[in-house]
């Protein structure tokens, strides 16, 4: 499947999401949507709003931070939690976990087979359920390593 007709079919699941929650599919809306599902670097609130203020003069930051909320409420995009006090975005897509360098701030998906193969306590089952396990794993990425070495 090309990248172009996963997007589309993204932008299809969106429409309907908002449809069936009641949401008007507004040309802001929209416009967030598609800058976080293009992103690859997994962009915080103040990132999108930048890259999108110039399209959109109108934009306020906290409408951004409150259309994430929503997003993430109705499951269409994914809120990563890091170490820094901005929360960054991605677009649910397939199934991968994360890579945080600690030095740049560089988020790397990857994907590992073998934790999503592991079986979950069962006693997880008695303190409730689960609806998603991911890993973000944190470290120092090659480049920062490659530099460190340099000084």
């Amino acid at each position: 499947m090309t990248v172009v007709h996963a997007d589309q079919q993204q932008l299809q699941h969106f429409e309907q999401a908002c449809k069936d929650a009641g949401l008007k599919i507004t040309h802001q809306r929209l416009e967030i949507y598609r800058e976080v599902l293009a992103a690859r670097d997994h962009p915080s609130a103040e990132a999108l709003y930048k890259r999108l203020k110039k399209r959109l003069p109108s934009l306020s930051l906290d409408t951004v931070y409150r259309t994430l909320g929503t997003f993430d409420e109705l499951k269409l995009v994914h809120r990563v939690e890091t170490l820094e006090s901005q929360a960054r975005y991605e677009a649910f897509g397939s199934r991968h976990h994360h890579f945080l360098c600690k030095h740049c701030g560089n988020l790397v998906d990857f994907t590992w087979q073998d934790f999503d193969g592991v079986q979950l306590p069962e006693h997880l089952s008695s303190i409730g359920t689960v609806d998603r396990a991911n890993v973000v794993v944190h470290g120092t990425c090659a480049a920062c390593v490659s530099s460190d070495q340099r000084s």
